[in-house]
């Protein structure tokens, strides 16, 4: 059985690529198993990008609760 921040990981090594070719780039930094809720730190140009909340909510987050169930919500920290 595959683990949760194996298929968390999976889901931000699919995305990467998109996110790296505008300058910007997301780093894993926990995962509250109870509430569901990933947080990662924004890098890069997305650290100062006016539509990083957009790609982190739209983006990231739509597609991490699609491909893994027990995310219920993706943050910034």
């Amino acid at each position: 059985m595959v683990s949760l921040l194996t298929e968390i990981d999976a889901v931000l090594e699919s995305i990467r690529p998109a996110i790296q070719a505008d300058g910007g780039d997301v780093e894993f930094v926990s995962f509250d198993k109870k509430e569901g809720v990933v947080e990662l730190k924004l890098l890069g140009a997305c650290e100062s990008c006016p539509i990083s909340m957009r790609t982190l909510k739209e983006g990231i987050e739509k597609r991490m609760i699609e491909k893994v169930t027990a995310v219920t919500e993706v943050r910034a920290v």
